[in-house]
Formats: structure tokens, sequence, C-alpha cells
């Protein structure tokens, strides 16, 4: 690359010190005397540019086959090491094709941002769980400004679901396929997770990220299979994304702040479930959800809020569902603060105080003749409302069934809550 050219000419002093006269020199003698500093000043000009192009770290040059077959995990890994440590920014790259990966801890923290781009790629994990050690599949910890585009991230899940015994036993050692951990900043965009295991995606740590236009697929009957988890994070956007799966589409765990989710649908699965809470000591507060403009079909649930009975103390306020249509839901708005999945819960009320919750502009059609459910243990619930609400029930008008709990009613409430 061409460097500026330096003048030919100088303004200089002449021998009699008057200091306005134009010298001419020769060639020779400026290009000697400005050699030096046009030396230094394309090298650091080269530089200056060189790290400002991304690096681009293609998987296949550190051994990956894109057969199908051959474990990939490590020239990944390899590929990672590399672009995490090089200058910044950086990009993996997974070109189009089909990889099989082995269990993938990727950490940081990296140099600079980094992004991993798999755009027409699937990356397939190995079916038999006992070639998992740890919790995830795709691991990703401790990275700032990660951005994952593109890529269909298929967990081979089928066979664990059959035997999968979470739902009586209370305990789950199965991996989720993409787990990210501590990354700030992260963004995740045009992406698809196919046929998890457990979790489709456990975002949990990751303040000030967004997960835009990803895809979560997986049959009705995959067990345990949460479409996106989110737990102990402050600030998170999910737009645009639609989640079929087996259980939740989006859960919260304890300590989810300032969560804003707009433009999903959900369907089949388990609905959107704030919880459950209540379960663990020192669970950190729920605080800040705001959920609209979703589509919500043929799930078992639709928007849930659920603790345990007996349980930990904790709280979750400030949550609030705006303009959701519900097309063929089990149980649309549903507080449950006896939740008791396997039966075998301690009695007694709950200790998580909720506050501040609204359910407004919510249409549709519920497949239960109870469209709307607030069960409360005595003074955990303040400050509810539900305003707008126009619910219909399988052949007929729906009902609402409501414990420890009279919410603020605004407008035309249909079925009337709470009467």
């Amino acid at each position: 690359m061409a460097c500026l050219t330096i003048s030919k000419f100088a303004l200089i002093k002449n021998p009699k010190n008057k200091p306005h006269n134009l010298v001419r020199r020769t060639s020779t003698e400026m290009d000697k005397e400005n050699f030096i500093p046009r030396a230094l000043f394309c090298f650091l000009l080269m530089v200056l540019i060189e790290n400002n192009h991304a690096a681009v770290v293609d998987v296949k040059t550190k051994g990956a086959k894109g057969d199908g077959k051959t474990d990939d995990g490590p020239a990944i890994l390899n590929a990672w090491k590399v672009a995490c440590g090089g200058p910044s920014p950086s990009s993996l790259l997974i070109p189009p094709g089909t990889y099989f990966a082995a269990p993938i801890q990727l950490k940081g923290p990296c140099k600079g941002p980094i992004e991993i781009k798999a755009t027409g790629a699937t990356i397939k994990a190995p079916p038999e769980v006992a070639k998992f050690k740890t919790d995830g599949w795709i691991e990703i910890e401790g990275v700032d400004k990660l951005t994952m585009t593109g890529g269909n991230y298929d967990g081979q899940g089928q066979a664990t679901w059959k035997s999968n015994n979470c739902a009586s036993t209370g305990v789950c050692k199965l991996p989720a396929n993409i787990r990210l951990t501590n990354c700030k900043n992260a963004v995740v965009k045009d992406l698809t997770s196919t046929n998890s295991k457990f979790f489709h995606m456990n975002i949990l740590g990751c303040d000030n990220s967004n997960l835009d236009h990803v895809t979560i697929n997986a049959p009705g009957t995959s067990l345990n299979t949460d479409g996106i988890h989110i737990g102990r994070l402050n600030g998170l956007n999910i737009t645009n994304t639609n989640i079929k799966t087996g259980d939740d589409c989006i859960s919260f765990g304890d300590g989810s702040k300032n969560v804003h989710i707009e433009k999903v649908t959900c369907g089949p699965g388990h609905g959107i479930s704030i919880g459950s809470l209540g379960r663990y000591p020192n669970e950190a507060p729920v605080q800040g959800i705001w959920i609209k403009n979703c589509t919500i079909t043929g799930t078992d649930n639709g928007l849930r809020i659920k603790s345990w009975p007996a349980g930990t103390p904790g709280s979750a306020s400030d949550m609030h569902f705006e303009d959701i249509i519900m097309q063929k839901v089990g149980n649309p708005i549903l507080v449950d603060q006896e939740y008791c999945p396997s039966g075998k819960c301690q009695k007694g009320p709950s200790k998580t105080k909720l506050s501040n919750v609204s359910f407004r502009k919510i249409k549709g059609s519920s497949t239960t003749k109870v469209a709307v459910k607030l069960i409360c243990s005595p003074g955990t619930c303040q400050n509810f409302e539900v305003a707008d609400i126009n619910l219909q029930g399988p052949g007929g008008p729906a009902t609402s069934e409501c414990k420890n709990i009279k919410p603020k009613v605004v407008g035309q409430v249909v079925p009337p809550a709470c009467p």
C-alpha cells in the first residue's frame, strides 16, 4: 500500500538567516533526509490497518473434516484459542457443512470481541449421554462481546428423552445444547437449536445481551427441553424468536433482572414461565420482566409464575405481560404458589413474595375451563392488575379461580377475575 508522498521542497532559513526564502533541494538530499520518518509512518499505518481488520480463523485450517462423523471438537477448540488470543476483533468460522463435535468448552477472556460464525453449518452432538461430563455441550464462559451467528446446533437428544426421569427424581444431570456463562454484551442471532437433551439454551450471568431471530425446534414430547433458560443476569432482550419444544419456551430462574421479550412465538411447549422460585437457599430476586406482543399456541400453560410451597424466602416484582395472543392454550394466565411437579413437596405457604404484576390485553382461546388462575399464599401477592382480558373457554365461557388475592381490574375482563 502506497504511503503519502513527502514533498521535495522545504521551507528553510537561508545562510543569512532570512526566514522566507524558498530553497530548492535535490531529490537525493530529500530522500535521504525523509527515509526514516517515512518508513516509520508506513509501518505504523500498516499496523493500524491490520489491527482494525477481523482475523478470521477457519476451523478447517485447524483440522476440521466436516464429514459428520469425525470429531471436529478439537479443531473447533484450537481455532477458538487462536481467535480468542489473536488481534481484535476476531472470528471463528465454521463453513457450511455437517460437523460432529464432542462436548466443547470455550473459555475467555479473549483479547477483544469475537464471533462464532456458522451460517449454513450443522453441528451435531454425540447422542450418548455418557459422553458428557458437564451440564453443557457447547459451553462458552467469561467472554465479553461474544457474537454467535447462524448454525444449527443439533443435540440429538431423542434417546435421552425416553429415559428422562427428572420430573420424578427432581435431579437432572443432562447437558444443555448451548450454555453461556458470564458472557457480558453477548449477541446471538440467526441461530437454531434442535433436539437438545436438556435445555436448549442456558443463559447465566450474561448482562446486557441480545438474542434475535433464534429458532428452537424439538417435539412437544421432548422432556425438560426448556427453550431458553435465563438466570442471574441484568439486561437481556429476546426478539423475533420462534420456539417449539417440550417444556417451557422461556423460563426465568432467580436473579433475572431487566429482561425484555417481544415478538416471540411459543408452542408446542409449556408456555413462558417465571420460576419455579423458592426451591433453593439464597435465591436472588427477580425484577423487571416485560413480555409483550407474543403468540402462544397449543401449550400446556400460557403465562405462568410459579413458586414452591414452603421453600425458601424470595421475591419477584415488576413483571408485566401485554398484547399476548393465546391459541388453544391450557391455563392461559396462571400464578401458582403451590407448584409441586413431583407431588412430594413440603406442605406450607410459599415464601416467595410477588408484587407489581400486570396482565394486559391478553386475548384468545383456552383449552381449560379455568382460563385465569391466581393461587397465592396468604399475604404474598400484592399490587396485581388484570386489564382488557378476553379469553374464551372450550365450548363456552371460561371461568377464573383465585386464592388469597384480589387484583385491580381495568377495562373489560373476560372471564371476570376473582369475582
